[in-house]
């Protein structure tokens, strides 16, 4: 973070680190979108509730839940240029308390971080092993107990946990416009090109045109409650919103970032992104004849068969590895950058002080969690290991219930004058109807969703 001394007042006053660029906002806001969620958690979901209908669903609930809600975090964060909890505490009317939803946002990321840092590793282990050729079994059993041995070997599991720890660590120390920006413009160009480069080899394959049916040719007698309800929650998880980093990345944004059409260029390579991934998994796994209904189990039992049936799987199994590495390190440092902003600006740290803080609180806390496949496997809290506790916690109440919360404040605390006044930047841009669309979904369109994605992760029906 630079600092500038100002002698006027007598004190040290610390200006506050920015995105130097609308490229590099953007490149950092996809960072943090594009995760494991669409390597992992969009094929996986894709794949069990029935592949192109799914993603019909998915595309129109990002649309109506997914962007408002981000619209929303960017530019209330750039209206205050603070971390998430100081910003609801100075847009606030008195005595209300909206600073919790700050509160619950930093929370949300540093839970997320506690078991999301373990699978992480588990991707940045599955590197070396492909480099070794260990992974590279077309037995499903083998590739289950091989993922097993892994996640079960308690000095394993922490020892990557820490690797992870130690690089995101490392990059978010720099800064915003020396780290967070400059490692993401360079990872989100190399992560395309890996994902086509690998989609290309899979569209290749022999019986590759089932996988491409799958994704694209929709049915829509299979559109269900279920389906819409669970496209709606991985809209929201997938874009990184109601925890506080899209809230946080916006504080760093130049006054005129034109801040829809960045958040809908956002969603719009996000989803770029998932159905490269798609195209890079379900031709193959079609092909190959494997079970496209795996889910979780897709990314490190199903995918090594997969490319260890094809002709020159060794490299793309490290290359696949690689992007999913990738994705992985552009999340968390958002997610980092949550509680690193809140004890720099609030408790007088320094950036590097507030880095070791969350680190240690993460190897703290999240040593439970990575040991929840062995030593601790046995202690259960509701009856869920730390891991899953951690999960439940921030995905199915955390997020859901901060971004309802974060459209009520919007469009009804907020103000749609407000909503007007920062959106056109001032009456510099010309976007009118884009914000009158906005004011009316967040108003009155997306609470409601966002709601039943609450009542639905709480399983309530």
């Amino acid at each position: 973070m630079s600092e500038t001394t100002k002698r006027s007042t007598g004190q040290h006053q610390v200006k506050r680190d920015s995105f130097t660029s609308s490229l590099g906002m953007m490149a950092a806001t996809l960072g943090s979108a594009v995760g494991l969620g669409n390597i992992w958690k969009f094929p996986s979901m894709t794949g069990t509730n029935g592949g192109a209908t799914f993603l019909f669903v998915y595309l129109a609930c990002t649309i109506v839940v997914g962007l408002p809600v981000m619209i929303s975090e960017i530019m209330l964060g750039r209206t205050v240029k603070a971390n998430a909890i100081t910003t609801f505490n100075k847009l606030s009317p008195k005595k209300q308390p909206w600073g919790l939803v700050g509160v619950a946002g930093v929370v949300a990321a540093f839970l997320i971080l506690c078991f999301y840092t373990e699978v992480a590793g588990w991707v940045f282990a599955y590197i070396f092993k492909g480099i070794s050729g260990s992974i590279l079994t077309t037995d499903p059993k083998v590739a289950s107990d091989m993922f097993g041995q892994l996640i079960s070997n308690p000095l394993m599991s922490l020892v990557w946990q820490w690797i992870v720890l130690v690089l995101i660590s490392f990059i978010v120390t720099f800064g915003v416009s020396k780290g967070i920006e400059k490692v993401t413009t360079k990872l989100m160009p190399i992560l395309f090109c890996l994902l086509v480069i690998v989609g290309i080899r899979s569209m290749t394959l022999p019986g590759a045109s089932e996988g491409l049916k799958f994704l694209f040719a929709p049915d829509f007698s299979k559109i269900s409650g279920t389906v819409i309800l669970m496209a709606m929650g991985l809209a929201f998880f997938k874009l990184s919103i109601g925890m506080g980093t899209m809230m946080t990345y916006g504080s760093y944004c130049r006054d005129d970032q034109n801040v829809p059409m960045t958040a809908t260029k956002v969603m719009l390579a996000d989803l770029m992104v998932s159905l490269l991934a798609g195209i890079a998994i379900f031709p193959a796994v079609f092909a190959y004849g494997f079970d496209v209904t795996a889910g979780p189990s897709l990314l490190f039992v199903t995918i090594p068969a997969v490319f260890a049936s094809m002709p020159f799987g060794y490299l793309f199994a490290i290359i696949f590895f690689v992007l999913a590495a990738i994705a992985s390190t552009g999340a968390m440092l958002s997610l980092f950058e949550v509680p690193v902003a809140y004890l720099s600006e609030t408790k007088q740290m320094s950036r590097k002080g507030a880095v070791i803080t969350t680190a240690l609180g993460i190897v703290i806390l999240g040593a439970p969690a990575a040991l929840s496949h062995s030593l601790t496997a046995d202690v259960t809290i509701f009856g869920k290991t730390f891991f899953d506790l951690f999960d439940f916690l921030s995905s199915n109440i955390f997020m859901p219930a901060g971004g309802l919360c974060i459209c009520i404040f919007t469009g009804w605390v907020f103000g749609k004058d407000r909503i007007r006044e920062q959106l056109s930047n001032i009456g510099k841009l010309n976007n009118g109807g884009i914000i009158s669309l906005f004011t009316v979904l967040v108003k009155y369109v997306s609470p409601i969703l966002v709601a039943l994605v609450l009542l639905n992760m709480l399983n309530v029906f």
